[in-house]
Parts: structure tokens; sequence; C-alpha cells
């Protein structure tokens, strides 16, 4: 098996048939069964990939065909790129009974935890559930915002098309602005517990700080 790219916080290797995520830093059991559990409560409900296994650190997951989104952000029509975001998320927050009464929200939801036909622009899987929880859209909403903002700054023109697709009333953008950083705070914390002298701490630090500029 070969490392997989656009893998951050965790390490994932894979080949055609299976991919294997080894799950890092703190907190890391818990974030794996929280995984575990969500990809086999959302089987048939919303695309993610199939559960094959579980065990020593790392989940076993079949190989979903599909493009990650952020390459076909930069690379095909943003717009329709972002609208099947607006639509699956929406999906996952209509999602019942997940995890108990409330609003199922990804957590870390944007382009590159999709996977997507790069013809049709379905989305195939929707990966990277550690950090699902009960909670506010908003959450996700901003952060999907965030990530287009921040990382494909040329595209940000397209995020109608996000909001558009996923059809409910979306929150201000001083509310949305807010969540952005609150975010950022938590991934700054994150960071701090696993690497407290690290890098990404001030990165995410810096980050906090651009977006409240925004």
């Amino acid at each position: 098996m070969r490392r997989l790219p656009h893998g951050y916080t965790n390490r994932t290797t894979g080949d055609r048939a299976t991919v294997v995520k080894h799950y890092q830093g703190p907190d890391a059991e818990l974030r794996l069964e929280r995984e575990r559990v969500l990809l086999a409560a959302l089987d048939g409900t919303i695309p993610v990939p199939p559960l094959l296994g579980a065990g020593e650190g790392a989940l076993t997951l079949g190989f979903v065909e599909g493009t990650p989104g952020q390459e076909l952000l930069d690379a095909a029509n943003p717009a329709e790129v972002l609208r099947s975001c607006g639509k699956v998320l929406r999906r996952i927050h209509t999602a019942h009974g997940v995890l108990g009464d409330g609003i199922l929200v990804h957590g870390d939801f944007g382009p590159n935890n999709l996977l997507l036909d790069p013809v049709s622009f379905a989305v195939t899987a929707v990966v990277d559930w550690e950090f699902a929880h009960l909670g506010d859209p908003i959450e996700d909403l901003a952060w999907c915002e965030w990530i287009v903002r921040m990382h494909h700054p040329d595209r940000v023109g397209a995020l109608d098309a996000f909001f558009e697709g996923y059809g409910a009333p979306v929150p201000d953008w001083p509310l949305r602005r807010a969540a952005m950083v609150d975010r950022c705070l938590e991934l700054r914390e994150f960071c701090r517990r696993w690497d407290p002298d690290g890098p990404a701490v001030a990165e995410w630090e810096r980050r906090a700080e651009v977006t409240a500029g925004w």
C-alpha cells in the first residue's frame, strides 16, 4: 500500500481495493470509535466508504472511486462542485437519530473531505467523520466556506452555488465568520495538546487572526 495524499491529522494508506486510516494525535481512540460508529450507521443513507474492519489504532475501509473535491474545485466547474457539497451537507444535517436526538454535524466538512465523480460531480463518498458530533449546522456551513476562502480564494464567487445546493436558510456573514474563528481556535488547541511547541499552534493562531479580519 502507498500513502495517500491530502491526509493532515492521520496517516492513510491504500490501494485500489482498501484504504487503511491510522489515527494519530489527541483522542485518537475516541476519534476512531466515533468514525467507526458513524460509517456503520450512515451506510445506505449518506455516501460513505464501506467499513471493512477496525483494530490496532486503524480503520480498514473499502476503496471508493472518485476525485478529491479540492482537486476538482481547482480544475473543473467550481459552481457544480460546491453545489454538490451543499446538497450532500443538507442530507447530513437531516440524517436524524444517528448519534441521538439533534443535528448531525460532520465537524470537518469541505470539498477536501469529499470524493466526487469528475464528470457528473455527484458525491461518491464523504470521508473523515472523526470530528462529527451533534451540533449547529453553521459549524459545517462556515467551515466549508472557510476552506474555499482560505485555500481556494479564486473560487469564492462559486460559494453562492454551495448555499443554493444546501437549500435552507444560511446564517448571516458575521455569524459564519465567528464560527470560522472558533473552529480555527479549536484546532489551535488540538495542535497544542499534540505538540505544544510545534509550528501548527502558531499557524492556527495566524489563521484565526486572518479570518477575524475578513
